[in-house]
């Protein structure tokens, strides 16, 4: 290795001029850590006056929190000099005269100069450099805050525009579905109302002919069969109604108290028209007879369940209808001995315009189980039913 004794003083000078001058700051210390030399750059980076530094330990020079461990790697060093730079990976920090801490980086070279060793240290104050990347760091985080807030609104916004989306679609599918169902009641009423339009028309034509009073069973007659036809389109009518006020969302619960009796008995006259030649309703009821439910919701209720059981029983059949009242529900039981529903098409039995194949020559509109399936949803009731092909058909509503 060269030492300074071996270079000429011209060169000297020159390194003397580097020492001096440097930008960087440079330390020379001895292996025990006592600052020999330092140049003018090092100590206006420490904050110290003119040859200050000189005669002070390195470990003045790094804040307290980090002596200990500075005092075993400088002993390290010590041990197996060589060049390096000091804190890679890591912040290392400088200790001004007044006390301040500051953020440095230090590169460490060796001599030997009389069989003594020295280390000189290369110091850069890296303040404004640090300053200017906790700046940059800054703003990009606040550039990804705002990408973050700018894509949180975005996708807000594409999450209300996909809804929208959706809810026009199913807006639409809505109104397909209801004009489908417009359609079908349609071409389905033209075909009902023909034939107690017809019977209508033929029985009114005919009693206009009989006049004399052993005519009048006759006449009788043909107006049971006018006031059967009439029940009949009016079932329908209400069928098409209630279906089209739930599909709009127009129904609500709106509950009220009345007698349960007296409404069973209002609907069984109502559709007495309708009732075949033998045929038998017999009704019972137990518990209290006042109720606090939707009153049209359950006359349309038993409108549907009280006509079906009519028209899809045979003459001289019974019909048999149950109410009870506790103080927990309110069930309401109608039970027939009419032709079944077949068991390959019962798990069908509630959807619109499902008819079964046994019935088909028997006037309907395959609406009305439907629509008392939604209404005991407003109501948080439920139906069930038991059916046999050509035994009868009993359906139990529990509300």
């Amino acid at each position: 290795m060269t030492t300074l004794g071996s270079i000429k003083k011209s060169d000297m000078e020159s390194l003397n001029a580097l020492f001096e001058y440097a930008t960087e700051g440079i330390i020379i210390t001895n292996q025990e850590g006592v600052i020999i030399k330092a140049n003018p750059s090092s100590e206006r980076i420490f904050g110290y006056e003119r040859y200050g530094l000189k005669g002070k330990t390195i470990e003045d020079l790094v804040p307290q929190r980090f002596v200990h461990n500075h005092q075993k790697h400088r002993e390290k060093f010590n041990a197996h000099p060589s060049p390096r730079s000091m804190g890679k990976g890591r912040d290392l920090f400088g200790k001004k005269k007044d006390g301040t801490e500051f953020p440095l980086e230090i590169s460490l070279s060796h001599y030997k100069q009389d069989e003594a060793m020295y280390v000189v240290a290369f110091v850069i104050d890296i303040t404004e450099r640090k300053a200017a990347e906790e700046n940059i760091k800054r703003v990009n985080q606040e550039l990804e805050q705002k990408v973050k807030e700018r894509t949180k609104v975005l996708q807000e916004a594409l999450n209300e525009l996909e809804n929208s989306q959706k809810q026009l679609h199913k807006a639409l599918d809505k109104e397909k579905e209801l004009n489908d169902m417009k359609s079908r009641f349609v071409t389905m009423a033209s075909h009902e109302f023909r034939t107690p339009l017809s019977a209508i028309l033929s029985s009114v034509s005919l009693i206009d002919k009989y006049k004399t009073e052993e005519e009048d069973e006759k006449r009788k007659k043909h107006v049971a069969k006018i006031k059967s036809s009439v029940t009949n389109m009016t079932l329908i009518l209400n069928d098409f109604l209630s279906a089209e006020r739930l599909e709009e969302g127009k129904i609500f619960a709106n509950k009220t108290e009345f007698l349960l009796p007296d409404m069973v008995k209002d609907v069984l006259n109502d559709i007495k028209g309708i009732q075949k030649p033998g045929q038998v309703v017999d009704y019972q009821h137990e518990g209290n007879s006042t109720v606090v439910l939707d009153r049209q919701m359950i006359r349309n209720i038993l409108l549907n369940l009280i006509s079906n059981a009519i028209k899809f029983s045979g003459e001289g059949k019974a019909i048999r209808i149950n109410t009870l009242v506790t103080e927990k529900n309110v069930q309401i039981i109608v039970a027939d001995e009419g032709v079944g529903i077949p068991k390959e098409e019962q798990s069908n039995l509630f959807e619109r315009f499902f008819r079964a194949k046994n019935v088909t020559n028997i006037q309907g509109t395959g609406l009305g189980l439907n629509i008392v399936g939604k209404y005991l949803e407003a109501l948080n009731g439920k139906i069930t039913f038991k059916s046999e092909l050509n035994i009868g058909t009993t359906f139990t509503v529990t509300i």
